[in-house]
């Protein structure tokens, strides 16, 4: 049976949230009969059950078989560069350091040579065996000579500063590309059947690898009463082979090795029985800018769209291909990437949706004396957004960051835009009065609180205002309510209230809460707070 190796690059992959599917492929011209066609190098790292062959021609696929394939060295050219220059810095720098060792034995030898001269100079100076002109040659000789040796141990210094950093950086992307520095791979040996001479046979090769993960990203940017959301994915991988630039594939699929469908057990309930008794063993150790109003956008230079000295439109933004599957959904970036295995993140644009939004403010000022703007979104998209991290923006200026979460179609979620300092909060103290115990009496604590919400921004705003009653958790405590000014428009059994204001630009609005605290003779409250 003959043999054959032949040439399959990686030609796309579909990147899972948390392994991938590389697709290789390549074609040979085969004579009738049983052949062997070998595919390598394949990553270590990949599911040695999940190889699958197919491809075209007049061929039968008797079978495939994973070999390991030893090697002294890692073939990888990107490693093999590295290291080559990993090495000739670590030679560099091994010379940089003998010479400076001996520029500083240089040293050393003239200020002790400078020091024993000193001595038989004096003498023969004294005897009228030297003149004073052949010391001051002596000595400036050295005082050179150890000048120049100093210049040269600090031009050594500085280069060996910096073949540190450059060994240092070397080092560092020799560990980014840690899969690849493995030195052995796997070979696909595919045994064909050819059924007609001289035919071109196509191998097609898949496999999953785990060390490959996909991620999303968002910004959402709030224009007036409508939110963009880019949706982004985030890729990277350390799988050991770098993927070419091919047809990249994000997948939100979820693998697994099995799948089970979950079966409900009995749910017992039963008396506490105190556990019995045991001796106590000794204790072992233990190993921006304040947003437009209404949400509309800051002014930007050069004037609104559809104004004298509009802008030029947008640049759009290339999206990707969808399609929908029965549980998950594939996209399919506009381009082709390639993503090295270094584990660095390669962005692609998955979608830009158009959403429009309710918007209002929410303040608690029982907490904080702010006014966040809030955004109610529905999910008007076929898109089911996974969670991740997302930018908001309003218009151009960065505001915050929050988190999204899983986001369905036709689902409505509330997104939090960030503070509005135009709404001004604030809560006071407005009295207070306690009466003393009395035989036979209750004790009284009574306050009333004022909360003030001014609209400083030139639209209609809309306010929720959330507060608290507290609520007794013992008989001999008891909470009267005594002024709630308006009625508020919601109220809990735990004490939460809230309020709807629609405040006009330049228009303010006051609640007042009051209630009172009773407490039998000789109790003594816990959990008050002014």
């Amino acid at each position: 049976m003959e043999s054959t190796e032949i040439d399959a690059p990686i030609v796309g992959v579909t990147v899972y949230p948390d392994r991938a599917r590389v697709t290789r492929r390549g074609s040979h011209r085969l004579t009738a009969g049983e052949h062997r066609v070998r595919v390598a190098p394949l990553p270590l790292g990949l599911r040695r059950d999940s190889i699958r062959v197919g491809g075209r021609g007049a061929a039968t696929v008797l079978g495939v078989d994973l070999t390991t394939w030893r090697q002294a060295r890692s073939a990888d050219a990107q490693i093999v560069a590295l290291e080559q220059r990993h090495r000739e810095l670590s030679e560099e720098l091994a010379e940089v350091e003998d010479a400076a060792g001996i520029e500083e034995q240089r040293g050393e030898f003239l200020v002790r040579l400078a020091e024993r001269a000193g001595g038989t100079y004096a003498r023969a100076l004294a005897s009228g065996d030297a003149a004073p002109t052949d010391v001051a040659a002596f000595t400036d000789s050295v005082a050179g000579q150890l000048a120049e040796s100093r210049g040269r141990r600090r031009g050594l210094s500085r280069r060996r500063t910096d073949l540190a950093a450059e060994v240092a950086a070397v080092e560092r992307d020799l560990n980014g590309a840690r899969g690849k520095r493995r030195p052995d791979r796997l070979a696909a040996e595919v045994t064909v059947l050819v059924t007609a001479d001289d035919a071109e046979v196509e191998l097609e090769l898949t496999y999953l690898v785990d060390g490959a993960v996909w991620r999303p990203s968002y910004d959402l940017r709030l224009v007036e009463d409508t939110v963009t959301v880019t949706w982004f994915g985030l890729v990277s991988q350390n799988t050991g082979e770098d993927w070419p630039e091919c047809e990249l594939q994000l997948s939100t699929a979820r693998p697994a090795a099995t799948t089970v469908v979950p079966e409900l057990s009995p749910w017992y309930l039963d008396r506490l029985r105190p556990a019995p008794v045991r001796p106590v063993a000794a204790a072992m150790p233990v190993g921006m800018p304040p947003p437009a109003p209404g949400g509309a956008p800051a002014s930007a230079p050069g004037g609104a769209p559809g104004r004298p000295g509009a802008l030029p439109p947008r640049i759009k933004e290339s999206v990707a291909q969808v399609e929908q599957g029965v549980s998950a959904a594939t996209y399919r970036p506009a381009r082709p990437a390639a993503v090295p295995a270094d584990g660095s993140a390669h962005r692609a644009t998955i979608a830009v949706l158009d959403m429009p939004a309710r918007l209002d403010h929410v303040t608690v000022p029982v907490r904080v004396a702010e006014a966040h703007l809030r955004a109610t979104v529905r999910n008007t998209s076929e898109h089911t957004m996974l969670p991740g991290a997302a930018a908001v923006f309003h218009g151009a200026d960065f505001v915050s960051a929050t988190p999204l979460p899983i986001w369905a179609p036709g689902e409505e979620i509330e997104l939090g835009l960030g503070v509005d300092d135009r709404l001004r909060v604030e809560r006071k103290l407005h009295r207070r009065s306690e009466t003393k115990a009395t035989l036979g009496s209750t004790r009284r604590r009574e306050v009333d609180y004022r909360i003030t919400v001014a609209n400083h921004t030139p639209r209609t705003a809309t306010v929720e205002v959330r507060d608290q009653l507290p609520v007794s958790r013992d008989e001999a405590v008891v909470v009267r309510e005594t002024n709630l000014v308006p009625p508020p428009a919601e109220r809990t059994e735990l004490g939460e209230l809230a309020w709807r204001l629609s405040l006009a630009p330049g228009d303010s609005a006051e609640i007042t809460i009051g209630f009172r605290v009773e407490l039998a003779k000789g109790v003594e409250l816990t959990g008050w707070r002014e």
